[in-house]
């Protein structure tokens, strides 16, 4: 541990010369990859540092044991064991702090919520499910935007598909991935009866051009005229773009944008998300013998979540995990959540 301690600080610092280094700093886009490793490592550094410090200190007393000073003796025989528990904490934090991290932690997603079983009621948990993500965003300084819109006359969201951009979007928001069920009496239902529906959750993480190559023969484009709510474009000009990715079959449209041109360009970011999460989850495939936690696989068809409203309890069935903090939840509260999953994900990596 203390060889992995004293090569994570050297890193540490060379990125650390490297930023203050005139040459580098004329390439903008190396800056900022360095900068951002730099962010990154900066935890880890610190406790890298904190443990090295420790260690030499307790080898210091060590020596002081097999010295003639009595009095001093006495004082290190007293403080080592101390020293040495302190060493362990630090140790298993360090494992935790060096499992490896998944490179695309980093991106920005796409989140996609579609209406499961339950009609008008799984259509406004959809839209519950969008505002709560959108207000856990605005939480953490992340900007949002809508790609495609699907609305039910009542408030609620048949399908909807929007843009995470913000350090760290994919890495927090993937847990998010599953059919979330929710417990209520419904605005619909006049006779007051619980009722059970579902809405499912996909969270992609952005793909760049180099990640997936899409050729132009492989694509049908079609354009048509966008409906329902938007701007002075909306219902006068071939502006919606529907993508069709021949080789996949994948159909992705997008009507939000009040031009031909913004709707292409939202459509192949959300084409190019799913081309490579379908290419991620084809590596898994085949890397099975790779032990993995239910925690992060992202399987849709899981139902991972209850938000139960007559008891005020959201419950997350992957970790066992129950909170009675329902509203601040669905307005937006899901730090507790999120780090749950990803403390259980880690010993998940640990026991592995």
């Amino acid at each position: 541990m203390i060889d992995k301690a004293q090569t994570v600080v050297e890193r540490y610092r060379e990125l650390g010369r490297q930023m203050a280094d005139p040459a580098i700093a004329a390439d903008q886009n190396r800056v900022v990859g360095i900068a951002k490793e730099h962010r990154r490592l900066e935890p880890l550094a610190r406790q890298c540092q904190n443990y090295l410090k420790l260690c030499k200190q307790i080898e210091e007393d060590k020596q002081v044991l097999s010295g003639t000073d009595a009095e001093l003796k006495d004082l290190v025989k007293e403080e080592l064991p101390e020293l040495e528990d302190r060493r362990v904490q630090l140790e298993d934090k360090l494992k935790m702090l060096m499992l490896p991290r998944d490179p695309n932690d980093d991106r920005n997603t796409i989140v996609e919520i579609r209406a499961g079983t339950g009609g008008d009621e799984a259509a406004l948990f959809a839209a519950d499910l969008y505002r709560m993500y959108l207000r856990y965003s605005e939480r953490r300084r992340w900007k949002t935007d809508v790609l495609e819109l699907n609305e039910t006359g009542i408030g609620g969201f048949k399908a909807i598909t929007f843009s995470v951009e913000g350090e760290g979007a994919f890495g927090r928001l993937k847990y998010e991935s599953g059919v979330h069920r929710v417990q209520r009496v419904p605005k619909t239902e006049a006779g007051g009866r619980l009722h059970t529906s579902a809405a499912t959750v996909a969270v992609l993480p952005e793909a760049e051009e180099a990640d997936i190559t899409v050729i132009d023969s492989d694509l049908k484009i079609d354009t048509y005229r966008a409906s329902g709510h938007g701007g002075q474009h909306v219902n006068k000009t071939d502006s919606a773009i529907r993508i069709t990715h021949l080789p996949s079959g994948l159909v992705v449209t997008c009507q939000d944008e009040s031009s031909q041109h913004k709707n292409r360009a939202a459509a192949m970011k959300v084409l190019r998300a799913r081309l490579l999460s379908m290419e991620q989850e084809r590596l898994s495939r085949e890397r099975a013998e790779t032990r993995k936690s239910l925690v992060s696989t992202g399987d849709r068809s899981a139902k991972i979540r209850t938000y139960n409203f007559p008891q005020s309890r959201v419950t997350d069935h992957r970790i066992n995990f129950t909170s009675h903090r329902l509203e601040a939840i669905l307005d937006g509260d899901l730090e507790e959540m999120i780090e749950h999953l990803r403390l259980a994900e880690q010993q998940a990596q640990l026991q592995g």
